[in-house]
């Protein structure tokens, strides 16, 4: 309560950057007069698409264009007459100005506007949660807490001070604690998810292995025997008497 009685800033550090295998959609809209000029974008037969392209004619006379691609292992996008465009742990806007710029360089559009939109995001939860399953994400801006509610929240029987987060960070793969008890969580770097991140929320064994069968034989047990020595002591109080 006192960390939180007055206002704190808000770190925005929710922004996705793109990394190998990611889908994107990428959409180029120009204004100029000649809708041809998008023509050259077209030409994707064996240029990494993975989806459909789409033209669209937008209020004002803009011409747009959208091609999904998927980015490479090294971290590029290769497009149409723009060859292979680095974009690796760039976020959607950088990504989008690198090849707005490239595309100014070459001077195959005078005015492009370009945009960059992250098509396969989604975090996978296992563990002691309601629902495990995996979440697709449809904005970048998703929280743990947010994710572990489309899940159905938290079993009774979690670690709720021992959650594991997984991320892939250049090649190495990460993991966070995190408790979601404590105010500091939203300080944590994983306190908004990534796409591909991991979530293992960790069940109380202890818990398990009371309502196991074992245990259940094992306290009857205790209780059968606790009820014998009762038993014998009183047989032979009453022999001794």
């Amino acid at each position: 309560d006192s960390l939180y009685a007055n206002a704190q800033n808000i770190a925005q550090q929710y922004e996705m950057r793109l990394k190998p295998a990611d889908q994107i959609l990428i959409k180029i809209t120009t204004s100029d007069s000649e809708p041809e000029l998008l023509e050259i974008f077209a030409r994707d037969v064996t240029m990494g698409s993975f989806g459909t392209n789409s033209s669209s004619y937008n209020q004002g006379g803009t011409v747009s264009n959208s091609y999904g691609y998927t980015v490479t292992n090294d971290g590029y996008v290769v497009l149409p007459a723009l060859g292979r465009v680095d974009v690796n742990n760039m976020t959607c806007e950088e990504a989008a100005r690198t090849i707005e710029k490239k595309v100014k360089d070459m001077k195959l559009i005078n005015d492009p506007e370009v945009t960059v939109r992250l098509q396969n995001a989604r975090v996978t939860v296992i563990g002691a949660v309601s629902s495990p399953r995996t979440v697709n994400l449809t904005s970048e801006r998703n929280t743990v807490i947010d994710i572990l509610a489309q899940c159905g929240d938290l079993e009774p029987a979690s670690l709720r001070k021992n959650i594991k987060l997984f991320r892939e960070v250049n090649g190495q793969r990460q993991m966070y604690t995190l408790d979601i008890t404590d105010a500091n969580i939203f300080n944590s770097p994983a306190f908004y998810v990534q796409q591909n991140d991991m979530i293992y929320v960790e069940p109380n064994k202890s818990l398990g292995v009371k309502s196991s069968a074992f245990y259940t034989f094992l306290s009857a047990g205790a209780s059968i025997l606790g009820l014998a020595s009762s038993i014998v002591a009183l047989v032979l109080s009453i022999k001794n008497s």
